[in-house]
């Protein structure tokens, strides 16, 4: 296993938001975290990547507990919002940044974005802006790419069809299921009928709880649409 969720919970005040007791995530699978408002996706998100601490219980990231050791950020990448960005920076001092932290060329990079045209569609390179200045479409392009830049074993997004163009919705569906397989990544999601689409397995979460956790087939999306209007 990659990822094994032991006993998690976080607590605020006398509020439970995140109580998994189990949870395990093969090497390759892309999975899909849907949930309501305050389900705790992205609490647990967070924990995943010990940006905050569980109350109790473990994030296990093959094998080491990722509170107490630092070698899972060398094959882990992820993009949770804005705050992951450097907003005095334009997106191409940002990825050139982005790229020496991973041992990448200034050429390394122009390379990897050469092939991200059709998904910037024009709008995030060679702008002459600052990060801070794009529409927060366009930033999640930039904190999407870079993250995908890191060629990680494991990947995070939270939400990351959320302010996009259809079109460029439907280029990171095509960009996520080419690399089906090739890594393991989480995704959170709202939208149900792209998250069915791209993730091979969906976990639903309701008051911080797995409710449901399964593969997905032809029949998911209903079944999903049925939860979520009941």
């Amino acid at each position: 296993m990659v990822l094994e969720i032991n006993d998690l919970k976080k607590v605020y005040g006398d509020k439970t938001v995140v109580d998994i007791p189990s949870l395990r995530i093969k090497a390759g699978e892309t999975v899909g975290l849907v949930g309501n408002n305050g389900a705790g996706k992205t609490t647990f998100f967070r924990m995943l990547l010990d940006l905050i601490r569980p109350s109790a219980g473990e994030v296990l990231s093959k094998g080491e507990n990722v509170m107490l050791n630092s070698t899972w950020k060398d094959y882990t990448a992820s993009y949770l919002d804005e705050g992951f960005l450097i907003d005095y920076l334009t997106p191409e001092e940002y990825f050139i940044f982005v790229g020496s932290l991973h041992n990448l060329s200034i050429a390394d990079v122009q390379a990897f974005l050469n092939k991200y045209h059709e998904f910037f569609n024009g709008e995030v390179l060679n702008s002459g802006k600052y990060i801070r200045d794009f529409s927060k479409g366009n930033q999640n392009k930039v904190g999407i790419a870079a993250a995908l830049m890191q060629k990680p074993e494991i990947l995070i997004l939270d939400e990351p069809f959320a302010n996009l163009d259809p079109t460029t919705q439907i280029r990171l569906k095509k960009l996520l299921k080419e690399q089906s397989g090739q890594m393991t990544t989480f995704i959170s999601s709202h939208d149900l009928s792209h998250v069915t689409e791209v993730c091979n397995r969906i976990v639903l979460l309701e008051k911080g709880k797995v409710i449901k956790d399964f593969e997905t087939d032809q029949n998911s999306l209903k079944e999903l649409e049925s939860y979520f209007s009941a």
